[in-house]
């Protein structure tokens, strides 16, 4: 299995070349240069499968045993599941009214993040131990990725960590997952701006290919392809727990709601779609509405400014799986992802092309939701179930709530979704 930057100006790489880099040498992001595709048959295998085992499936796809064998892959993959607090790793909840809520939460920092970095790290550090080499983290967070990042590699002797932390941008325990981890490894820096700011000194690091060289620099943000990897596992088992019976043909579908900021697991959907598996993806976002923007209009730009809402993992406006997203729908047209982004970079202002905003929006739709509907949906969603959400799960449930509130009560029961805390 090759990988290819999106902007197609960079040598091709394998999962290991791909796994240590942050951006691509031309300021892309690495995707393979095939999908495999997964007929009925394959599906109706994996339908049976845990979360840790279908991890394994996808990951001996995009991997390939030359680099890491398949008996070595799985201990590398258990080994990171180890520490997760719910025995099936991931679980699905099915709340009143056809509210399905695939719980992404049981690890050590309760970030989603935790599922792909976990399995992220120990794959670094199978390669680093065979080479005896030593690499440097570069991290910046908008909340979850930073502690979930720490968590994965804190204590490791070949692995140093640095993380850009955005002052007055995280919940408190965030920050104190983050600033309260005493570790000779793990080095934690208050920064002045948001998240979408402090991205944008870690991408001209990593531009100079030299000096990302010279100090073995890498990334742990979304950018990483191993990331993203991992998140389409999600999609897979929130498709085989939900959709109601794999003896049909066409499959039938299931609509998957993810919350979004970066749009890393969305990317990771959208990989699964063009693999054959039959979901329809809905990104929901905070009041930070780009993609939203984007999917609904083909308007890729900056607003004014970045808000600061109640779900602030996802205060971002600078999306970068977005153009993975864009190249992939393009039929990995790299030249013209190559333009669409570097006019966005210049500008911070894109208009889709006609063609490429329709098959955005056949691959998926969209809604943005205030703090106000936040609040909202928190509460009802405490009163018919006594399940508690966090504002991020929230933007997604929100979605699930308007849904249900505009059908008819015999429409509602035949709606098949999961909704992605």
């Amino acid at each position: 299995m090759w990988y290819v930057s999106t902007r197609g100006m960079a040598p091709r790489v394998d999962f290991e070349g791909a796994l240590f880099s942050g951006y691509a040498p031309d300021g892309g992001l690495f995707m393979p240069e095939e999908l495999p595709q997964l007929g009925i048959e394959t599906l109706h295998q994996w339908s049976a499968l845990s979360y840790p085992s279908l991890v394994k499936e996808l990951c001996t796809l995009f991997i390939g045993p030359e680099l890491i064998p398949k008996e070595v892959l799985n201990d590398l993959i258990d080994r990171a599941f180890s520490r997760f607090r719910h025995r099936e790793v991931v679980h699905l909840s099915r709340l009143r009214n056809g509210l399905n809520v695939l719980e992404l939460w049981h690890g050590a920092t309760y970030a989603f993040k935790d599922l792909s970095l976990c399995c992220t790290a120990q794959f670094l550090q199978y390669f680093l131990e065979k080479k005896e080499k030593h690499i440097t983290v570069v991290v910046g967070t908008s909340g979850d990725t930073g502690s979930a990042a720490i968590e994965s590699v804190q204590g490791a002797k070949n692995i140093d960590i640095i993380v850009l932390l955005p002052k007055g941008h995280c919940t408190k325990i965030q920050e104190l997952q983050m600033t309260t981890v005493l570790r000779e490894n793990v080095h934690v820096f208050g920064v002045e701006g948001n998240s979408d700011e402090l991205d944008e000194p870690i991408k001209a690091v990593f531009a100079d290919v030299a000096f990302v060289k010279k100090h073995n620099l890498m990334s742990l943000n979304s950018i990483n392809w191993a990331r993203v990897l991992v998140q389409m596992a999600h999609h897979f088992f929130a498709y085989f727990r939900c959709a109601p019976s794999l003896d049909t043909y066409p499959l039938p579908p299931v609509e998957v709601v993810v919350p979004t900021g970066a749009a890393g697991n969305l990317a990771a959907g959208c990989i699964a779609q063009k693999m054959g598996l039959p979901i329809r993806l809905v990104a929901a976002v905070n009041h930070n509405d780009i993609i939203h923007r984007t999917v609904q209009q083909g308007d890729f730009s900056l607003s004014a400014s970045v808000e600061l809402t109640l779900a602030s993992a996802m205060d971002i406006q600078v999306p970068y799986n977005m153009e993975r997203i864009f190249w992939l729908l393009s039929g990995s047209d790299s030249q013209g992802t190559r333009t669409l982004m570097e006019q966005f970079e210049r500008t911070q202002s894109m208009s889709l092309p006609k063609e490429l905003h329709s098959k955005l929006s056949g691959a998926m739709t969209s809604e943005s939701m205030s703090d106000e509907a936040i609040t909202w949906t928190m509460s009802r969603c405490w009163e018919e179930n006594q399940y508690l959400l966090c504002p991020h799960s929230a933007v997604a449930v929100g979605y699930h709530y308007q849904q249900r509130d505009r059908q008819q009560p015999r429409e509602t029961s035949q709606a098949q979704h999961v909704v992605m805390p």
